[in-house]
């Protein structure tokens, strides 16, 4: 790593601290709409138990997240993100010739 970089990343992390401490405001929030996963899933016409199965998560977290009880994070928030701009794309590349 180049020592600008380096710094640079020290300095991040030094800056961090301090929003996190209360010292300073953070510059830029980003926030991301909560995905809407069953407007998702019934755009790509699968039943639950098939997208689940697609995404790879449990029928069952399917179904909360649907109902509101529980909301998909990180990767899934992610994949579900990606599925609903291009789902033919991220089926394919997980392989998946059910469309």
């Amino acid at each position: 790593m180049k020592d600008e970089h380096f710094n640079e990343l020290i300095s991040s992390i030094k800056e961090a601290g301090k929003i996190k401490r209360g010292e300073k405001k953070a510059e830029k929030i980003t926030t991301f709409s909560e995905p809407d996963v069953k407007a998702i899933r019934r755009d790509v016409g699968f039943s639950q138990s098939k997208f689940a199965a697609l995404i790879g998560v449990n029928l069952r977290t399917l179904q909360n997240w649907e109902q509101g009880h529980r909301h998909p994070t990180g990767p899934a928030r992610v994949l579900l993100r990606l599925v609903k701009s291009d789902p033919v794309s991220v089926f394919k590349q997980l392989h998946i010739n059910d469309l």
